[in-house]
Formats: structure tokens, sequence, C-alpha cells
């Protein structure tokens, strides 16, 4: 049979990896990668000044550390991106053991840097978020088990996968760290309804998760603290939701301009979770709409290239990290402009963070691996392969 599928490449034996891998990359959703780290160091060298003075720092220290952070970030992109989905797959299954190794003994070892949530270990020299780095560990494990469902006398690999999913979500959830569960819980709903799952079971999951945040709500001070504050009809001008406010009006289309911006002086989390914040008040609408574009432009890259996929594992493990990898974006970004309850969550790439930066990268070379374009094969390979 002649392969016909859109997008399949040859095979040239004996080509050096190098070559083979820019051949196969998708550049496009690699270059906007790299524009946004630009973007982030640009919007350090505005936001992180006023935290490092306040704490006797270096002027550009937290600039530093973020170039460093962001250096060994695009070492893992790189590195990761040209794995083989294989090796790829058993990275992300030992990722997946060792961060969540780490996850259960946060309570015993973790530290909550007077933030009130058990979150990181501190490492003296940098803090290490287990739960950034449990997340593309989970999503491959995920669609691993989903796809082995799929196959003839397969192991019941969604109740597995589900399984594990709510004892993630449980464990973050008492830290407490809902933003996370959020995400873990989204990751597992995509790839469950990409996988064809029935409308009843979806239908059965959306209830449960509206019980479980009423429990939350009802249960959890600082779940209810967040919603109630996001309910409020008046914004209190004097916390971090105020001030970020208050800088996305000032900013306007074109910004106040390099440097002139005051909430950093404000926000204590201006280089982390409100760093759009920054970029709406001193660039303006232009610099937002510019970062939204790329983050768009990466998720649309990316599923359209897995549209074409054949193999169910990389469809429905790309799949979950684009689709998580956007939404984290999205749900930094309308924190900032109060579309939703505050989650203390970083816009990738752009926000400092060591953990976030690093995760991000294997994230987003674990993306890169899958939508490389690769041969298919023909369609009665991957059928016989099933039936064995």
């Amino acid at each position: 049979m002649t392969e016909m599928v859109h997008g399949t490449i040859p095979v040239r034996g004996g080509e050096p990896v190098l070559p083979r891998w820019w051949r196969t990359i998708d550049r496009w959703s690699l270059a906007c990668v790299l524009i946004l780290f630009g973007i982030g160091l640009l919007l350090g060298l505005a936001a992180s000044p006023p935290l490092a003075e306040r704490n006797g720092l270096a002027p550009f220290h937290y600039v530093e550390r973020q170039a460093i952070f962001g250096g060994a970030a695009l070492i893992a992109i790189v590195l990761t991106s040209m794995m083989t989905p294989g090796l790829v797959r058993r990275l992300g299954v030992l990722g997946f053991l060792a961060a969540f190794a780490a996850l259960a003994l946060l309570p015993v070892l973790g530290t909550d840097f007077g933030k009130g949530a058990v979150r990181w270990y501190s490492l003296g020299f940098a803090s290490l978020q287990p739960s950034e780095f449990l997340k593309p560990g989970f999503i491959v494990l995920a669609a691993w088990l989903m796809a082995a469902n799929q196959e003839v006398a397969g192991p019941p690999g969604r109740f597995y996968s589900f399984v594990i999913m709510v004892i993630i979500v449980t464990f973050l959830a008492f830290q407490p760290d809902f933003g996370q569960s959020a995400l873990i819980l989204f990751a597992w709903g995509v790839m469950f309804f990409v996988g064809g799952a029935p409308i009843n079971i979806l239908i059965a999951l959306a209830t449960l998760v509206v019980f479980a945040g009423s429990f939350a709500y009802n249960n959890s001070e600082h779940f209810a603290r967040r919603i109630d504050g996001f309910l409020r009809p008046e914004v209190d001008p004097n916390t971090q939701i105020g001030f970020a406010t208050n800088a996305i009006q000032e900013g306007g289309f074109f910004g106040v301009g390099v440097g002139e911006g005051q909430v950093k002086w404000s926000l204590p989390d201006a280089h982390t979770d409100f760093i759009i914040a920054v970029a709406a008040e001193e660039y303006g609408l232009v610099l937002v709409l510019t970062i939204i574009a790329l983050y768009a432009t990466i998720v649309l890259r990316s599923l359209f290239r897995l549209i074409r996929e054949r193999d169910p594992f990389i469809r429905l493990a790309g799949t979950g990290l684009a689709c998580t990898f956007g939404v984290q974006a999205m749900i930094n970004m309308g924190v900032a402009v109060r579309l939703l309850p505050a989650k203390g969550m970083t816009l990738p790439f752009v926000s400092y963070g060591g953990s976030s930066l690093i995760a991000a990268g294997i994230t987003v070379g674990m993306l890169l691996a899958f939508t490389r374009t690769r041969p298919q094969g023909q369609i009665g390979d991957i059928l016989i392969n099933r039936g064995r």
C-alpha cells in the first residue's frame, strides 16, 4: 500500500541527528517559545529590580537567575525533542514516579516559604516544586494507559489513569494547591475525551467535579476565600488583584512607557504570577496580544500536526501536553484580569521561577518530540500491532 498521509517524510538512512532533528521539528513552535523566553527576560528587567531592592540583592539578581534557569529549560527542550516517542514515554513514566514520590514527601520535608501552602523543597540555592514536574509525567503515563485500553485484550487503562488522577488531585488539594489540581484534572479530561469517552461518563464526571468543588468551598477556608474574593462585585484596590487590574487599565493600547510602570513597586508577585500586569502597564495591549498569539500558535500548530497522527499514544499525550500548556497560560492571564479566581500559577516561559521554567521546557520538548514529522507507517501495520 502506498503511503498517502500528508506530512510524512521519506526515511533517509544514515542522516546525522541534528540535521534530521532540524528538518522534522516544528520550527514555528520552537521560535514562539524562544520569543516568549525573550519577552520574559525583558519583563524581568522591569519587574524584578524592586523586589531585589527590598531583599537587599543586586538589581538584576532575579533576571540573571531567570537567564540561567531559562538556559537549562532550552537545553531540556532540545534534548527531549530529539527523543523518539518510546523514549519520551519511558522518560515520562520515570519522571512521574520521581515527582510523585517527592509530592508525597512534601508534608514531611517540604516548606511553605511563609505562603501558607507546603508546595516546595528548599535546596538552599533554589527551591523545587514537584507538582510542576508531575504534570508532564502524568500526562504521558495517562496517555500510555488510555492507549493500552484501546488494544485488543488490553488492560483497563482508563480506569487506572482515573484512579491515579484522583490520588494526585487529593494530594494537591491537601497542600492546598487547587490550581495545579485543576490542571491535572483538565489534562486527564481532555485525553479522556479525545480517546472517545462516552457522553454519559463525561456528564457523570462533570457532576462529580461540581460536587467536589462544593465540598471544597464548604470545608476549605483557603478555597472559599479565593472564590468569595472573585465573586465580590468590588475589587479591593490594596490587594494583588486590585493592583493588577489598575495597572492593566493604566496601560491602555501602547502602555505608559518602558520602565515607567508603577505596579512592580506594589505587587510582591509582579515577576511571577502577575507578570502580565507589568507587560500590560508598560507595553500596553499590543504586547499582551502578542503574547496571547504566541501561545495560541504553539497550541494550534501542535494540535493540527497531531490530527494526522495515527499512533493513539502520541495523539493522546500530545493533545494533553498542548492543551495543558495553553490552559495554564489562559489561567494566569485570566486571573490578572479577574476572569478567574486567584490561582497562584505562573505564565510559562515568561514568569520567573526555576521549577516552572525547566518543567515548561520538558513539557514543550515532549510536545515537539510528539509533533515531529515522521513516517506514519501503513494503517494495516498499526491494526496488526494492536491485535498482538
